[in-house]
């Protein structure tokens, strides 16, 4: 494995584009090391860049995303990052769980409308 990949790499590689990288970037999220206009970006940053379109795909925001990431301390044994990571995990579990509460409900008031409808036409 490279220990240095470049933006168009990075990119490739997460399947996203490189302005998104570069917004990843202007946000502080990964710093990647310049030699004029190049980006190389170390495996510390592709982690990085991992994790937030991991987060991004559980529905966290960057802010969310970037507040996990900021927590790592390896001394600790990343205690204090895998407690904000699991009260995370389950406030998203719950939006989630409501969101999926209210899409049941909305199909179950379909069903009933398209059932209501089709039942007044074969009366016709």
């Amino acid at each position: 494995m490279n220990d240095f990949f470049t933006i168009s790499e990075l990119a490739q590689e997460f399947d996203i584009t490189t302005r998104s990288i570069r917004f990843y970037e202007e946000k502080g999220l990964i710093t990647p090391r310049r030699e004029g206009t190049k980006r190389w970006f170390s495996s510390a940053d592709r982690v990085r860049l991992k994790l937030i379109l991991r987060g991004k795909r559980l529905g966290m925001t960057l802010e969310e995303s970037a507040e996990i990431i900021n927590l790592y301390n390896p001394e600790d044994g990343n205690r204090r990052q895998r407690a904000q990571l699991i009260q995370q995990l389950e406030n998203r579990r719950q939006q989630l769980l409501a969101q999926r509460e209210d899409i049941d409900l909305s199909l179950r008031e379909l069903d009933q409308l398209q059932q209501h409808v089709e039942q007044q036409q074969e009366e016709e």
